[in-house]
């Protein structure tokens, strides 16, 4: 009896001991479930994202990659006609028509004023040259001006006081232009001939305002030695440089012409 109670006991224990790694495989079984359920709620899948992501992978596989579409700037471009589709028509640049100048204001008005002022034509005290865009009126500066002085002397009030009742009565623009030699100038008054022969031509300027000449018509320019139009390097042609012109010009437009002009006979 006491050997049967005892394999019986050994038979007990053995069962027990088998059955115990149940327990531990259980608890495993159910933290890897509960790991896949965190995990799963962590990467939930957009399915519309990744459907389009499906559908770009098995279109570029099946067909060669389109080229992107430019972008459109702008109004969109209306279609063409068939016609049009075959041949398009290039842009059309609209040339604007040359200013048409009235070539025969200038010589008018030069006739009038070779008449008006024939008596300092006589005495040299002035030039009158003309183009189709312009009218000169040279003035001889030694009845202007002292040697290096912009302050007009008292022979230059009876010319420029003829010369303006000439000018007040025309529609024209009028350009002064002061000029002088190349002996260069530096003292309390002006560094440079550029501010001898501006303001020289700013006192004939306000002389003729004076004298009734609509000041928004006149301009006051100065050249300073660098427009000669004669030789420096004799005493004759700097005097001849030494100069004030009176520029009455046809239009708007011939300022800018009688520049290129300059420019073309200088070069």
């Amino acid at each position: 009896m006491r050997g049967r109670r005892r394999r019986e006991e050994e038979h007990d224990h053995d069962h027990e001991n088998t059955e115990r790694w149940l327990v531990s495989y259980a608890d495993f079984i159910t933290l890897l479930f509960a790991f896949f359920v965190v995990m799963y709620s962590m990467s939930s899948i957009n399915e519309g994202k990744y459907r389009v992501l499906s559908d770009t992978l098995v279109e570029a596989f099946k067909t060669p990659p389109k080229s992107p579409e430019p972008i459109q700037l702008g109004e969109p471009r209306k279609s063409l006609d068939p016609v049009d589709k075959l041949i398009e028509k290039p842009d059309i640049i609209e040339l604007k028509p040359e200013p048409v100048v009235d070539t025969t204001q200038t010589a008018r008005i030069a006739q009038q004023l070779q008449q008006s002022l024939k008596p300092l034509l006589d005495r040299n005290l002035i030039k009158i040259k003309h183009d189709k865009l312009w009218v000169e009126v040279e003035l001889n500066n030694r009845i202007l001006f002292a040697s290096g002085e912009a302050e007009l002397q008292p022979s230059a009030y009876p010319v420029l006081r003829q010369l303006a009742r000439e000018l007040r009565d025309l529609p024209n623009h009028i350009d002064v232009e002061g000029h002088t030699d190349n002996l260069p100038i530096r003292n309390e008054v002006f560094r440079s001939n550029w501010e001898l022969s501006a303001a020289r031509a700013a006192s004939v300027v306000h002389l003729l305002t004076r004298e009734g000449v609509d000041p928004s018509r006149l301009s006051a320019i100065g050249y300073g030695e660098f427009r000669p139009i004669a030789d420096n390097r004799t005493p004759e042609g700097r005097r001849r440089n030494r100069r004030v012109a009176i520029i009455i010009l046809a239009d708007k437009h011939a300022r800018r012409m009688l520049e290129i002009e300059r420019q073309g006979r200088q070069h």
